[in-house]
């Protein structure tokens, strides 16, 4: 068996750790342990926005943010990148010095703050060729919590899309209400009036 991606391109897995014989998903709590945090880091980071969009648009503009697919670096600490910022990353990575504080805890904050101080790759930098050999889905997993209660792997800081959206809602509908107060509601109809046709 060979090497695969799951859900987003970047880390690979050896087959062998994640799939039976027959070719079914193994259990969780018979996958290696590397290769198992990667998948349980991978649930929750899935969907998130591209780290360097995030940088760029914040929470205000989050909607203007493409969704993560690529992941480097190590779980707790990794990138989100969308394929438009992969080559600012590797480019980093490369040439200034990321691949050096590969696997430390400042990994994914030192490439944040390179790009966040405007960094950004050459026109024309190349990216890397990733092998498109997995399924875009993570597996149906029995729940990581029955693994992992209370771990650092099931939490991440990042904003989702869709919370951020129905918070957005939330406070537009606020908005609409208070500068509403003046404007006529149902209750202010009159009923009984007999309106021209």
């Amino acid at each position: 068996m060979g090497k695969v991606s799951i859900g987003l391109r970047g880390w690979r897995f050896d087959e062998d750790d994640l799939f039976t014989e027959a070719g079914g998903w193994k259990p969780l709590e018979e996958i290696p342990k590397d290769p198992r945090h990667r998948l349980v880091r991978l649930q929750v980071v899935m969907n998130k926005p591209c780290d360097a969009c995030y940088l760029v648009h914040g929470d205000e503009e989050i909607q203007r943010c493409r969704p993560a697919s690529i992941v480097y670096g190590e779980p707790l600490d990794e990138v989100l990148l969308c394929d438009e910022h992969e080559a600012d990353f590797l480019f980093w990575f490369r040439e200034r010095g990321g691949a050096s504080i590969a696997g430390e805890e400042t990994f994914r904050d030192a490439f944040h703050e390179w790009f966040d101080d405007g960094g950004r790759a050459p026109d024309g930098y190349g990216g890397m060729e990733h092998v498109e050999e997995a399924p875009e889905d993570l597996p149906d997993l029995r729940d990581p919590e029955d693994l992992y209660e209370g771990e650092d792997l099931l939490v991440d800081e990042r904003p989702d899309f869709e919370e951020d959206a129905a918070e957005d809602d939330a406070a537009d509908a606020d908005d609409a209400d208070d500068e509403g107060e003046d404007d006529l509601s149902v209750d202010d109809l009159d009923l009984d009036r007999e309106y021209p046709t």
